[in-house]
């Protein structure tokens, strides 16, 4: 692996190891689901520690990810100028910071909140950082569908942390974002299709083509879509989060037939994968803003 030492070490680096941007998201997911799980208010402690030991767990997460993939990412422009790979940040004490994150946020959580939360996020953070990233990664084709799994996991981490139960409603909710990161990530691996097949990662476009993932895509948004509206068919939610599930789902709709029909477009991967990001986000606050506004109409 070569090395490119542009300056010193300093917090920006271990801000970037801990990928802030899709930990925001996690967070995110996980905080509605701690709104979610009750009428109300869902209590300072579990909020505050919740979201704290959460956020801390996912962090930690990112930077193993950073350093059991830190040996490609020099391969890869998307990753390329990652503080590992530069050589920012060298990788045994990278691991003793995502060590010492990671112990924090199950202190936090179990001490703080409850075990089931911080059994749970254990089990995703393992998900995602060793069976993902060190197995299913390099093992299949269909990594990013099983792996999901742990990506999936947050709104049930935030309603357990408030209720210390799984429920059906939690898992819609995980279900949402399961279904969500097939279309999400294989719009990504497109576009850096060449990439992944220099680095030996068995991404969907590259053992199977673009063809097959463009179709694959395009299922996995219909059932996303069609999934989404379950919160409203079985009363978890109203007419603002249909509206906005429907309008937003429709436009996720026309990109992904359009990366169907319109091979030859190279940019339509990038601006797909960059409005499943937006869709998220957009999706789970209509679904608290809806949970709220149902609340002030039953009291």
């Amino acid at each position: 692996m070569s090395i490119n030492i542009q300056r010193s070490t300093d917090w920006r680096d271990y801000y970037e190891l801990t990928k802030p941007r899709v930990v925001m998201l996690i967070v995110f997911t996980a905080v509605v689901g701690m709104f979610l799980a009750v009428p109300g208010w869902p209590g300072l402690t579990a909020l505050v520690f919740g979201t704290l030991g959460i956020g801390l767990a996912a962090s930690s997460a990112a930077v193993f990810n950073h350093v059991l993939d830190a040996r490609i990412d020099i391969h890869m422009l998307r990753t390329r100028d990652r503080p590992l790979p530069q050589g920012r940040v060298d990788e045994g004490t990278a691991l003793a910071f995502a060590s010492v994150i990671g112990l924090m946020s199950m202190i936090v959580l179990w001490y703080l909140v409850n075990p089931l939360t911080a059994v749970l996020t254990f089990v995703s953070l393992i998900g995602y950082a060793v069976v993902y990233t060190v197995w299913l990664k390099r093992a299949t084709p269909q990594n990013i569908v099983i792996g999901g799994a742990a990506g999936a996991a947050p709104p049930v981490l935030g309603w357990a942390a408030v209720t210390g139960e799984v429920t059906s409603a939690s898992l819609l909710l995980f279900l949402i974002i399961f279904a969500w990161t097939p279309p999400h990530f294989w719009a990504l691996a497109i576009a850096r299709k060449d990439e992944y097949a220099k680095v030996g990662i068995p991404m969907l476009p590259v053992t199977h083509g673009e063809a097959f993932t463009r179709l694959h895509i395009l299922l996995y948004t219909i059932l996303l879509v069609l999934i989404t509206i379950v919160p409203y068919l079985i009363g978890m939610s109203g007419l603002i989060y249909l509206v906005t599930a429907i309008v937003t789902g429709a436009e996720f709709l026309r990109l992904a037939v359009g990366m169907v029909r319109k091979a030859d477009d190279t940019t339509l991967p990038m601006r797909t994968f960059k409005y499943s990001i937006t869709y998220l986000a957009v999706l789970f606050a209509a679904l608290l803003v809806d949970h709220y506004f149902l609340f002030q109409l039953n009291f």
